[in-house]
């Protein structure tokens, strides 16, 4: 396994922690997560991955794409790294 997957399974299982901690009622690996969200538990993930991560989500990240399931989740959380990393 290349060092980049490794990396990627271990961010994988720190948001799947954080959803779990986050919203403990959801099932962080459905491939329907969005639509198992209320605004509060949407809010409190955009919260938690912003600190946990040091990147800005803002209201229009919280989209059914990027929320759809841990691993859209973790893609978008890869997105924002590259873009702060590139400034």
């Amino acid at each position: 396994m290349k060092e980049n997957d490794i990396k990627k399974n271990d961010m994988k299982e720190q948001i799947r922690a954080l959803i779990e901690e986050a919203v403990p009622l959801v099932d962080a690996d459905s491939d329907f997560l969005f639509s198992e969200l209320d605004s509060l538990g949407v809010t409190h993930i955009l919260m938690s991955l912003s600190e946990t991560f040091d990147i800005e989500l803002e209201a229009a990240d919280a989209t059914p794409r990027n929320l759809r399931n841990l691993d859209s989740i973790v893609a978008m959380v890869e997105a924002k790294l590259r873009m702060r990393d590139e400034k």
